[in-house]
Parts: structure tokens; C-alpha cells; sequence
């Protein structure tokens, strides 16, 4: 398997090409803030065909890419119902204006073909196999995808900014809610192999078994559940 990602833009969002190997059809999980040039040198880099862009969640540093990436490949966008306002209207997302000289860079709306995820489904994509939970709290519409282990390659879970090295997504947006957070931790992560390797929306790669041992909202949720506390006191604000 092929996954080739890179930060991108002002918050430094992960953005991954998925792939069975090189030479073959992708996905494209959250093209943000200037992926585009990102996306490009990737897909030609592995001689790659992209099929669909993925994405975790509405925020505008997850999606403002989206519709230059699939006009340019005629691919769809999946994301989920409760966050697909956000691509008209990322403001509305942010309680706040984004600033002005960032919005001159952004392209803002919907691609011309977009499908609702749902919690459960499995997508059958360029040959891969992924598997989508709801998983909210940073937002309303948040989710995950998870991949099954494949002959050497460990089980991948795409957490975007639900789950980071060492701590979780900011909860203090609109749609954001603590409690939320810690149950879909709980409930989406927890159950995960330790060997599950973590690709999030920000930040370095890790493991369900590091974070297990060491990230202190995964070690709340598992001691005591969501009802021990919100993380927003010490989780730091990486991205929106």
C-alpha cells in the first residue's frame, strides 16, 4: 500500500494520497489550505489516478482545496452530512471571520458531485477498503476512516482531528463539545488493535498502543469514560 501525505498551508494540515501501490487509482483525504500544489506533484510523482476525495471533517484548513482538486481530476467529495455547510460557509464554522487576505486564496463552495458519509459504511475506493465512523466532538460531523491489515501493512486509521500524537482536536468552535469528543474516543478508538497506526489531521504519525499508554485523554477515557471531564484545559490547539 501507498500513502503519501504532506502538511500543508497555514495550519499545517496532513493531507493524504492513498493507494493499493504506485502507478494505480487513489483517494485524497483533506485537501486543505494549499494543497493543490501538494496534490499535484504527489499524484505525478507516483503516477497515481485520483478517484475521490475523503474528508474528516468541514473545517476550512481540511477542505479548501476540495474544489479546485476534483475539478481538476472530475473526482466527488465525500464528507458527512452534519459538516457539508462548511464548504459554503466556513465562516458560520469558525464563529468568525477567517481574515481577509486568506479568504482572497481560498475557493470556497462545493464541487460539482458530493456524497453524504454515514457512520458504518464502507467505502469500496481505488481498490482499497475503508471503513467510516462518526465520531464527533471536534465537530458535528466529524469521522474517521479506517483501513483493515493488509499481508505486512499494520491496520491505518485516519483519525483527522479527533485523535493527535499525544493529545485531541480543540472543542471550543461551534459544533465542538468535550464530552462528545471523549465518547467518540471512547467508542471509536479505544476498541482499536494497539499496532493501528494513526495518521491525524495534524502532526506526526503514532499508534493506538502509544497513544493508549501515554496521550492523557485516551488514558481518561479509558479509566474513567466521558463523564471524568472535558480536554480543552491542556489540549493544545492544533489547526481549527
Amino acid at each position: 500500500m501507498l500513502v503519501a501525505g504532506f502538511p500543508a498551508g497555514a495550519w499545517g494540515t496532513n493531507c493524504y494520497l492513498v493507494a493499493p501501490a504506485a502507478g494505480e487509482e487513489c483517494v485524497i483525504i483533506d485537501p486543505g489550505h494549499q494543497a493543490t500544489q501538494g496534490v499535484e506533484e504527489a499524484v505525478a510523482k507516483h503516477r497515481l489516478k485520483p478517484v475521490a476525495v475523503i474528508l474528516t471533517h468541514g473545517h476550512i484548513d481540511h477542505v479548501a482545496s476540495v474544489v479546485p482538486v476534483c475539478g481538476a481530476h472530475d473526482v466527488p467529495a465525500w464528507i458527512h452530512p452534519a459538516d457539508r455547510y462548511m464548504m459554503s460557509d466556513p465562516e458560520k464554522a469558525l464563529g468568525r471571520a477567517i481574515g481577509q487576505p486568506l479568504m482572497g486564496e481560498l475557493t470556497i463552495g462545493e464541487p460539482d458531485d458530493v456524497e453524504e458519509l454515514s457512520d458504518g459504511a464502507r467505502l469500496e475506493l481505488a481498490g482499497l477498503e475503508l471503513t467510516v465512523a462518526h465520531a464527533p466532538g471536534h465537530t458535528k460531523g466529524s469521522v474517521t476512516f479506517r483501513m483493515p491489515e493488509q499481508a505486512d501493512v499494520p491496520p491505518v486509521f485516519f483519525s483527522g482531528d479527533l485523535l493527535f500524537s499525544g493529545s485531541v482536536g480543540r472543542t471550543d468552535l461551534p459544533g465542538g463539545d468535550p464530552a462528545e469528543i471523549l465518547s467518540s474516543l471512547a467508542r471509536v478508538c479505544l476498541p482499536l488493535e494497539d499496532q493501528t497506526v494513526v495518521l491525524s489531521g495534524h502532526g506526526p504519525q503514532t499508534t493506538i498502543g502509544r497513544e493508549r499508554a501515554t496521550n492523557p485523554f485516551m488514558r481518561q477515557v479509558a479509566a474513567g469514560g466521558p463523564e471524568s471531564g472535558g480536554p480543552d484545559a491542556a489540549a493544545p490547539r492544533r489547526g481549527m
